[in-house]
């Protein structure tokens, strides 16, 4: 059942719950806690299936609160309430309200939130995305006696351990710890089965994820010993290699869903360690409301102490293992700009001319080189071809011709699909037949050659 409610106060909401519990038969309140997420519009669905998927296990009261941003400065100045009213089936096994806030209401939601908490019963508070930098000062956080938030979805995740250790107050926790639980329990249950000391350890996930350095962070501290991190591509955590006086101990998840433990002296065994859903993460954060002090313990550690991979000293200059080492420098060279030679007093900004046997200047290939002028292969053909005329029209025509390579075409043929045209020798007269009007006979290559119209060499 769904009630909507627009531009409301709290005490008609609660008069709509009261409304929403007769019209399904169940007038008696039966949830344990009251679970407050703070959430945006994006992610509001998200957030809101996974509460009630853990609300099967824990009952609850469950207060979405959605800070909406007004476009105009007037509608930023007007405090305005929506609200959305879920009972029965819509709301899992409990109760759900959208609180959509506007205006100055943004800056007051914990007067909004206060009325419609369960009477004497726990409170938590879940910030989805955008957690405060100090759970335990924000408004809402003050009315929690736990406060979840979630390093992965930060912008910066490896900074916001940092920042999360600075500020940590007794009932904070995060669901980057809570992701690397079972992976706690199979290494405590693996170095109880082998009674041996550990030396070094190495964990290994892809680069911007939380839980592989609050794993680190709380294999250090626990067993006192350096440890590195790596980077994989993923996904999420891949392994976890003990160095011990028996041999190593690596417990690896290439594949997110199975992984397989590595013990010296023993056979490998396949391990169901399956990365869970937020659902599952909130169901276990719900299940104890008292302060961790093992979770307070690796966060304040340090991820400046975690190793770099190769190398025997922590993170420099205060940068996390993640950020500060654990990509190879790349290995590509730098290309070096191309020489230029100085200007000279001849000409400015380029090369003087060669200097000729008479001593005047000429052009050499050189000189064409340091023009710059891009020569494509149509106009080095045409340059090859006047080349050729020219030695052609030197030699005269039908002397020196090329066995093979020269001869003489008749005017008029037709050559490569164009009409071979007459050309007219100096000294020459055209003649229509073998001999002219004069009597006289051109010249031409001897017996044999064509006469009258001499043809023009082509190149076979």
């Amino acid at each position: 059942m769904k009630i909507d409610l627009t531009e409301t106060t709290a005490s008609a909401i609660n008069k709509a719950l009261v409304q929403g519990r007769r019209a399904i038969g169940t007038p008696a309140i039966g949830m344990v806690l009251t679970l407050v997420i703070v959430t945006d519009e994006e992610n509001a669905y998200d957030a809101l299936k996974a509460a009630n998927d853990a609300s099967r296990e824990h009952p609850s009261r469950t207060l979405v609160v959605i800070k909406r941003v007004s476009r105009t400065p007037r509608n930023r100045a007007k405090a305005r309430l929506d609200a959305e009213v879920r009972v029965g089936t819509d709301a899992g096994t409990g109760e759900t309200v959208l609180l959509r806030l506007y205006g100055e209401a943004i800056d007051h939601a914990q007067s909004v939130v206060l009325p419609l908490l369960l009477p004497d019963a726990p409170v938590v508070v879940w910030w989805a995305v955008n957690a405060p930098l100090n759970p335990a000062k924000d408004p809402l956080g003050a009315l929690a006696q736990r406060r979840v938030t979630d390093a992965y979805a930060a912008e910066q995740p490896i900074a916001e351990l940092t920042g999360r250790a600075d500020t940590y107050t007794p009932g904070d926790t995060d669901l980057s710890w809570t992701r690397i639980t079972p992976w706690r329990s199979m290494l405590a249950a693996a170095l109880d089965q082998s009674p041996c000391k550990v030396t070094s350890a190495v964990v290994e996930g892809e680069e911007f994820n939380p839980s592989c350095e609050l794993l680190g962070m709380w294999l250090a501290g626990r067993l006192d010993v350096p440890v590195t991190r790596t980077v994989s591509p993923g996904p999420g955590l891949t392994e976890v290699r003990l160095e011990t006086t028996a041999g190593t101990i690596v417990l690896g998840r290439p594949d997110a869903s199975l992984a397989t433990l590595a013990m010296p002296g023993q056979p490998d065994r396949a391990v169901a360690l399956k990365r869970r859903e937020t659902a599952e993460l909130l169901a276990e954060e719900l299940r104890r409301l008292d302060p961790d002090d093992i979770y307070a313990a690796a966060l304040k550690y340090g991820v400046d102490r975690l190793q770099l991979p190769g190398a025997g000293t922590p993170a420099a200059d205060g940068q996390p293992a993640a950020q500060a080492g654990t990509r190879p420098p790349s290995r590509r060279r730098r290309r070096r700009p191309p020489r230029r030679q100085p200007p000279s007093e001849h000409t400015p900004g380029r090369r003087p001319p060669r200097q000729g046997a008479d001593g005047e200047g000429r052009r050499g290939p050189a000189d064409h080189q340091d023009r710059r002028c891009p020569v494509g292969p149509r106009l080095r053909l045409r340059r090859a071809d006047r080349r050729a005329q020219r030695q052609r029209a030197a030699r005269g025509p039908g002397r020196g011709a090329r066995p093979g390579r020269d001869r003489l075409v008749p005017a008029g043929s037709v050559v490569g699909g164009r009409k071979v045209p007459a050309r007219r020798q100096p000294g020459a007269q055209l003649h229509p037949g073998p001999r002219g009007a004069a009597g006289q006979r051109p010249a031409g290559p001897g017996p044999g050659a064509p006469d009258g119209a001499l043809g023009r060499p082509v190149r076979s």
